[in-house]
């Protein structure tokens, strides 16, 4: 590819993302559109924007958002996203600093030894071929190259400082944020798995006879997991019809059928006679809590954050798959749903998840050789002569080599984290942030594999088939692949980078939702039910992958560094605004990202220093490739210091800071009261069946009395709104 493709494949996806933040900026302005880009602080202030009338500045492409996302301070984003979001901030901000040190240090010192790194004669700029600004253009032997050893010594260096830093700064936030927050439940409680089965006696019981006898000082109380299901569902769909009846308009029935969803309830508006509400309740089957409902887990609550921890360091009984033990999750983060599959299931579903990864990942290899076959038009015109005639005009040319493959490759990549969430639900994880954590680290390691080495992999037998003839030629070969890859990997950069921030800040799948229900459905509520978390375990991984493309070509190709500079700035001001304005928080993670993301740059790190190694190899310079060893073996050596020093923070809580806490809230008088709150914290149906429908009974006798009052001469003001039922009995018992 040359300089031309690539410039038309910048200036397609500049205009595009010009184009998208302008739209943005306009749609933001109008009041139709508050649930989209203003979710969270829909959410949080419960209001909505009042500007409907017209105005010019409503259609009006601004920069306000941008200010206000450059504004926003690292404590705001703490007190609005929690730790997670500073420290995929910090990943931003890390990526800029060392990126803005490669790009200085290698387009003034790398970029010129690349170019005339051959006698030639160069053409105009415009012309010349994107591999005579890569390593591949200097000559073998070359005295040069000692720029190249140079440039990745201060590289390396730079970002194991860079992360050293970071690395320290997220630790001791991490240990503030459970110092300073207010009393967690989660540090308090155990989940206890394979609950052994004792005939006659409830899981219950058991619990309460082990650890009344084991851990008599400390033990507080407990609550059992039971079934989900059915029962689940209709205490969620109860929920949400009270407070839809709460919050519906006097006189005004709130329960509205949905024309799109076409899902059924198992509510019905019941008639004013009061025979009808009689009959409708059977409590025959309403009581939950039941042995025969009961799981083989529990959530046992400690007196104190001390004696949980110990009690999750220590086999429980002689037999290590009975009493399995854990430290809970937060109670807004329980998956309740995979907490009633089987332990003994669980290294069974971790094995075929694997396998199902394992066959993704092979399948996905059709869409990637495709893809290179674009970017190959010599080969393809071989493959396909009736084109060669199609593929010599320029345009079309500079599109194919320069803009399509990447558009192709993006598209078939969105299929990836759907299925990766899939996976790791099927795995059986117990919460909702260690399931998008296992989704994250599957994401990654997809994107790495098929992105990163298969593209490289296929390229290289573009260019060298006979790579095949001998394994022990693998590395070479490899190395040989990385500088003529260059050319896809900028445009890569430009389509799935530039073009997902636009359409991250766009919000397109929601705009059309939100569309459809106000404009067909004729519903112009603004509602926060469908609000959503932060993507962590999709924006991550992209994150990432463009670290470590950028470590391999900063050296290799540093013409890159450019565009992916300008891809890090633009995300860490998306980003913000997304999280500010977008995003809710519904469960923190603690900072559990930042060890993956540090283990994920120092492979880029080591990675990038191992194929510099096989490059100034193939270049026959033997003092370059002698200083790369001694780089390689500190990088590693640091990173086992790192993994020595602040890992274990992010694994294990710290006994003295829970000891500290303990004493602090004793001497305080609080800990009585916070044993109060924990009796609550994970009950897994806030009401049981009984209580429920006693209140829903209650309430629709007033509603009947109600009734009654309108026909003796009130007000209908005074009459209170008709009453939802939950039927947990067959479908047809209410109405027949």
């Amino acid at each position: 590819m040359d300089i031309d493709a690539l410039l038309t494949s910048a200036a397609i996806n500049t205009g595009l993302s010009v184009l998208l933040f302008s739209l943005y900026s306009i749609l933001r302005k109008q009041p139709s559109n508050t649930i989209v880009y203003f979710g969270r602080r829909l959410a949080s202030l419960n209001n909505r924007n009042s500007r409907n009338h017209f105005s010019f500045e409503r259609f009006v492409p601004s920069p306000s958002w941008i200010v206000k996302a450059w504004e926003t301070t690292e404590n705001e984003i703490l007190a609005i996203g929690g730790l997670d979001a500073v420290v995929f901030q910090r990943i931003l901000v890390f990526s800029i600093r060392v990126f803005s040190i490669a790009s200085v240090t290698c387009l003034f010192l790398v970029l010129p030894v690349n170019y005339y790194g051959q006698e030639m004669k160069h053409k105009h700029i415009h012309a010349e071929s994107l591999n005579v600004f890569t390593i591949a253009n200097v000559k073998e032997g070359s005295r040069w190259l000692w720029a190249h050893c140079l440039t990745l010594y201060i590289i390396s260096c730079s970002a194991c400082v860079l992360l050293y830093f970071e690395y320290k700064s997220i630790t001791k936030m991490r240990l503030a944020h459970i110092t300073t927050s207010p009393p967690n439940p989660s540090h308090f409680t155990i989940l206890v798995r394979s609950i052994p089965y004792l005939v006659g006696e409830s899981y219950s019981n058991s619990v309460k006879k082990f650890f009344t006898n084991y851990y008599a000082s400390s033990y507080l109380s407990h609550q059992i997991v039971y079934r989900c299901g059915l029962v689940q569902k209709l205490m969620v769909d109860a929920e949400k019809i009270c407070m839809k009846i709460k919050a519906a308009p006097k006189g005004q029935s709130s329960l509205k059928p949905c024309c799109l969803c076409g899902g059924s309830t198992s509510f019905k508006v019941l008639t004013d006679e009061p025979e009808s509400v009689k009959d409708s309740f059977s409590y025959s089957n309403l009581n939950l809590a039941t042995s025969d409902n009961e799981r083989s887990a529990a959530f046992v609550i400690f007196k104190t954050r001390y004696a949980a921890v110990v009690a999750t360091q220590m086999l429980q009984s002689p037999n290590p798959m009975s009493w399995v033990t854990e430290l809970a999750p937060e109670p807004h983060d329980v998956l309740w749903s995979n907490l009633c599959i089987p332990f003994r299931q669980l290294w069974l579903r971790k094995i075929a998840t694997l396998l199902a990864s394992i066959v993704f990942m092979v399948l996905f290899l059709a869409p990637v050789t495709f893809v290179q076959g674009l970017t190959q038009l010599e080969k393809l015109s071989q493959t396909f002569p009736f084109l060669r005639g199609f593929l010599k005009q320029d345009l079309i040319n500079h599109v194919l080599t320069g803009y399509l493959p990447s558009v192709i490759l993006m598209l078939f990549l969105y299929t990836v984290p759907p299925t990766m969430m899939l996976f790791s639900s099927v795995e059986g994880p117990v919460s909702h942030s260690r399931r998008k954590r296992s989704a994250c680290l599957k994401i990654l390691y997809f994107t790495i594999w098929n992105v990163f080495f298969v593209n490289h992999v296929s390229g290289g037998f573009l260019f060298a088939f006979n790579m095949l003839s001998s394994v022990g030629d693998i590395p070479v070969e490899l190395a040989k692949a990385i500088p003529n890859q260059a050319s896809f990997f900028v445009t890569y950069v430009l389509t799935s980078g530039w073009a997902s921030l636009s359409c991250e800040v766009m919000q397109p799948f929601s705009l059309l939702c939100n569309f459809l229900k106000k404009h067909l459905l004729r519903n112009h509520e603004d509602s926060s039910d469908g609000l959503v978390s932060f993507p962590y375990h999709t924006e991550v991984p992209r994150v990432l992958l463009f670290g470590l493309i950028g470590f391999t070509y900063s050296v290799m190709a540093p013409l890159i560094l450019p565009f992916l500079l300008i891809y890090f700035l633009l995300a860490y001001l998306v980003y913000r605004n997304q999280i500010v304005n977008v995003y809710i928080t519904k469960y923190e993670g603690g900072g559990q990202l930042w060890p993956i993301v540090h283990n994920t740059t120092i492979f880029s790190l080591v990675l990038t220093q191992m194929i510099s190694l096989g490059v100034f190899g193939i270049k026959k310079s033997p003092v370059a490739s002698g200083f790369t060893i001694p780089l390689i073996i500190c990088t590693l050596l640091f990173n086992e210091y790192c993994r020595q020093r602040f890992s274990p923070i992010f694994k294990k809580d710290v006994a003295q800071v829970l000891l500290e806490m303990d004493r602090r809230d004793e001497q305080s008088g609080r800990m009585e009261e916070i044993h109060q709150q924990l009796h609550s914290a994970y009950c897994q149906l806030p009401l049981t069946s009984h209580e429920f429908c006693e209140s829903v009974h209650k309430l629709c006798q007033d509603n009947i009395r109600g009734r009654e009052g309108t026909k003796s001469g009130k007000e209908p003001s005074e009459v209170s709104e008709p009453c939802a039922v939950c039927n947990f009995g067959k479908e047809g018992s209410i109405g027949e």
